[in-house]
């Protein structure tokens, strides 16, 4: 009975968070960014103060490890070119410091932050490869 209740409150927090904070960012890269930001990288625990008032510990670390892997996976299963959009978007929304974010994150390779943990190699790669080819493709334009 207990991971059944487990699993009804991880599945809360799910609805909660994507109903309430996802919602509002209208990328998926936009998305995979606010929830990896959550994610504390001495602790790798997921802070959320707002869900942390309403569920348990355990029910918001699983439903936020939920979430970002979803979200990772939703973008690996997307066509590049479609990626290619969402992540020009999302970066749109830093303005006139559009540039300076896209080197920067060429440069520091933040993204390798995204990634959820305990991923196959293979999808940290492909994902690391996606994001430097798009970065690549960004600054090559606004170059031009």
């Amino acid at each position: 009975m207990e991971s059944l209740e487990r699993f009804q409150l991880s599945r809360a927090v799910i609805e909660d968070f994507s109903s309430h904070s996802l919602a509002a960012i209208p990328t998926d890269f936009g998305r995979l960014y606010y929830v990896s930001s959550l994610k504390d990288p001495e602790s790798g625990l997921y802070e959320h103060d707002g869900l942390r008032t309403l569920y348990s510990e355990n029910a918001v670390q699983s439903g936020l490890s939920h979430c970002h892997e979803e979200l990772f996976s939703r973008i690996l299963e997307t066509p590049l070119r479609e990626q290619e959009l969402d992540l020009r978007e999302c970066l749109s929304s830093a303005g006139d410091k559009y540039g300076e974010v896209v080197e920067s994150w060429r440069e520091t390779r933040y993204f390798k932050e995204m990634c959820p943990e305990g991923l196959p190699d293979y999808l940290h790669d492909l994902f690391c490869s996606n994001m430097g080819a798009l970065l690549a493709i960004f600054s090559s334009k606004k170059s031009n």
